[in-house]
């Protein structure tokens, strides 16, 4: 057998002590690494620049604080449906919405509205796409390509009483020469 050059070190076994040590301070790193967490990873990119060319993004308009020309009498307008979309080509996006009055029984026409922001950037109505007096119900309301698309429910006559509407309109309109104009409606489908 050979002699070691140099002589043991006690230091250089490992007893019991060394193995409590370091299991100590592997649970001091472990807990201080619980505390001291990076900052939550997004997927969103940061804004462009804003140019003449590019308009800055906009959130459309939010209807919860809009007063509509709507007359509820003691109950509420309540908003139906929305959609939203950039209907003038400005690219800054408009919002459409159905809305009734929040009537204890029946069912209350719906108007459809769109919202646009003003120069201090509130939302307010610039356009009504249908009138309570129409008489229609908005099953579906959606903004693709620049137009309004709506389903609507109606009534063949006036005979036909309110609870049981008997027609079904597609409806479309698109901004045109300063007024949204309504497309040809395809026939009216029975219900």
């Amino acid at each position: 057998m050979q002699h070691p050059a140099v002589p043991e070190l006690s230091h250089t076994h490992t007893r019991p002590i060394h193995w409590v040590a370091t299991a100590a301070a592997l649970a001091g790193v472990v807990a201080l690494s619980s505390f001291l967490q990076p900052d939550a990873a997004t997927a969103a990119q940061p804004a462009a620049p804003r140019t003449k060319s590019a308009p800055q993004r906009t959130a459309p308009p939010d209807p919860t604080d809009v007063a509509f020309p709507l007359e509820c009498g003691p109950v509420e307008a309540l908003v139906q449906k929305t959609a939203s979309g950039d209907l003038d080509g400005d690219g800054v996006p408009e919002t459409v919405v159905a809305v009734h009055c929040d009537a204890p029984m029946g069912t209350p026409p719906d108007a459809v509205y769109v919202l646009t922001r003003d120069s201090g950037n509130a939302p307010r109505v610039v356009a009504t796409l249908v009138a309570t007096r129409e008489r229609r119900t908005v099953t579906d309301l959606r903004v693709r390509d620049g137009a309004v698309l709506a389903t609507m429910l109606g009534y063949s006559t006036s005979d036909v009483p309110s609870c049981c509407p008997d027609v079904t309109d597609d409806v479309t309109w698109r901004w045109k020469d300063g007024a949204f104009l309504r497309g040809t409606p395809a026939p009216a489908r029975t219900v």
